[in-house]
């Protein structure tokens, strides 16, 4: 049996624990929308007139009803419809990267100050969870001079309320700021859309670069309500300041967003994303923090703003963005969120993996890379092979990426196999969901369980060896020796944990018999040699 409306919103009252006052709020919400001609007040009841519509108690409810029957409701915004997206964490278990990917990517372009607000929502079913999520964007650490010091840490600060059909009433007792329709599941395909209307909150709009140009994003940026302004791309969202957008994007959005996604799009090939038909269609956010310089969390990427600009006149500027340092900078934060655990981000790796995706993207976009102008081909040499030690002893982060760099010189140029990354990717995903599914892994938190599960470096080190011959059908055994991949011993590790590296003889043999038996053939020229 259907529920009336009002019963509904009762529901969602006690759901989120307010108090009599706003019971009696309700009874006036409720009775001010009986004009409507349906539950998300979207059209008033035919013959609605003025007089009518000027008695509706509730001021902010007559208001809209006033302007609907003017022709004047902006509902571009504050009325909308959203589909399901698949679970960020979902996502990393199918792509074995962890849960990086937007958690706010329905995007409402709705600010909603401190206060009590109306949100109405139709369409929920089956008990489905769906959640409005406001984010405090604005957060700055109690002391701005140890901004790193932050008692609440450098995450996002939110308020999160569950939805349910028919009256919401919101109550924001911390701060305001834009909202966000939390409906993420496993099966979006299967999910039925809803629809939202904010009867309350200002409009402050969002970029959408499938829908907007340059002049959209002018007018966006100079009628903005709220500090903060949304844009999405094919592959990126952005939730950066105002004042930052102005000056250092204006007129050049379309650019900004297009850059953006370009850089993603790269990762995206050399992770065989693109090759293999497996490209999210979820997005990576990209946000302004007032904690630290640049860093990646679960919630995406992150660049610090303030006054003097900091990290956003980097990462803000169109043309910057894919220049030199703030290109390395944008795709180092965006390469965490990409990094394949544990087959390519085993303890030692946790600065080195996603700078592979560093190297990729900023030669592409015709950068010398890092570590050429920074002499680190010279000093791996110097110091690993010459020294003799594993490549993970070395504490130069720089150097340790030396090898990994060298297989992709090697196999785009004489190697002759321009594929070489993607087709290993592809078959580290398969690894690790052929292991989640045989051995059932229930946790939500997959990756970390993984992680602690098999915490010897020693042993992702040789599953990688192995599998960068299979896949490339050449014998690497030479080329790995060199720079200790076989290195035998144990050795304590720091790198976001602690881990014992520990090699044995057995471990090297059983490998090496491996890559033998597949009887492969050997490089055409040393791999150590190459350098860009």
């Amino acid at each position: 049996m259907k529920r009336t409306l009002f019963a509904a919103a009762a529901l969602n009252l006690f759901a989120i624990g307010l108090n009599a006052q706003t019971i009696s709020d309700l009874t006036t919400i409720t009775n001010s929308l009986s004009l409507f001609g349906d539950p998300v007040a979207t059209t008033l009841k035919k013959g609605v007139n003025t007089k009518e519509a000027n008695k509706i108690v509730d001021p902010v409810i007559k208001d809209v009803a006033l302007q609907m029957l003017k022709g004047t409701y902006d509902n571009s915004f504050k009325v909308n419809t959203y589909k399901a997206l698949l679970s960020p964490t979902t996502l990393g278990k199918e792509l074995s990267i962890g849960n990086g990917y937007s958690k706010y990517e329905n995007i409402t372009g709705v600010y909603l100050p401190l206060g009590k607000h109306v949100v109405l929502v139709e369409g929920i079913e089956g008990g489905k969870k769906v959640k409005l999520v406001v984010p405090n964007w604005e957060r700055k650490a109690p002391n701005p001079e140890e901004p790193t010091k932050d008692p609440k840490g450098w995450g996002i600060e939110k308020q999160t309320f569950d939805l349910q059909n028919g009256i919401n009433i919101i109550d924001l007792n911390n701060y305001g700021s834009l909202a966000y329709i939390d409906y993420f599941s496993d099966t979006p395909a299967e999910e039925k859309p809803i629809k939202v209307h904010f009867i309350t909150g200002k409009t402050n709009g969002y970029f959408d670069i499938k829908k907007n140009d340059n002049a959209d994003w002018n007018k966006l940026v100079d009628n903005a309500v709220f500090p903060i302004l949304d844009g999405i791309g094919e592959h990126i969202q952005i939730a950066y300041p105002v004042e930052s957008i102005k000056k250092y994007a204006y007129g050049r959005g379309v650019e900004l967003i297009s850059n953006y996604d370009s850089l993603v799009y790269r990762q995206h090939r050399i992770m065989g994303l693109i090759k293999y038909g497996k490209v999210p269609q979820n997005k990576i956010l990209s946000r302004v923090n007032y904690n630290y310089y640049m860093f990646r969390d679960g919630d995406g990427v992150a660049y610090m703003g303030d006054k003097k600009g900091y990290a956003m006149n980097l990462v803000v500027d169109p043309s910057r963005v894919i220049k030199g340092d703030p290109c390395w900078g944008f795709s180092h934060e965006v390469g965490h969120v990409h990094q394949t655990r544990p087959m390519f981000n085993w303890g030692g790796l946790g600065e080195v993996s996603n700078n592979l995706f560093s190297l990729y993207v900023t030669r592409s976009f015709d950068n010398p890379t890092r570590i050429s102008k920074q002499g680190n081909y010279k000093t791996a040499k110097e110091k690993i092979i010459d020294g003799r030690i594993s490549f993970l002893q070395d504490p130069d982060v720089f150097n340790r990426l030396v090898p990994f760099w060298q297989l992709q010189l090697y196999f785009e140029g004489a190697g002759k196999n321009p594929d070489f990354y993607p087709d290993l990717f592809e078959a580290f995903r398969n690894q690790a969901n052929k292991k989640s599914n045989s051995n059932q892994v229930k946790s939500t938190n997959w990756a970390q369980e993984r992680m602690r599960g098999e915490k010897n470096p020693a042993v992702h080190q040789l599953n990688f060896v192995k599998t960068a011959c299979e896949v490339s059908k050449v014998d690497l055994t030479d080329f790995f020796d060199k720079y200790g991949f076989f290195y035998i011993g144990e050795f304590d590790l720091d790198d976001y944990g602690k881990y014992t590296y520990s090699m044995t003889r057995e471990m090297v043999d059983a490998c090496k018999q491996t890559i033998k038996s597949m009887k492969l053939r050997k490089p055409v020229v040393d791999l150590t040699t190459l350098t860009d």
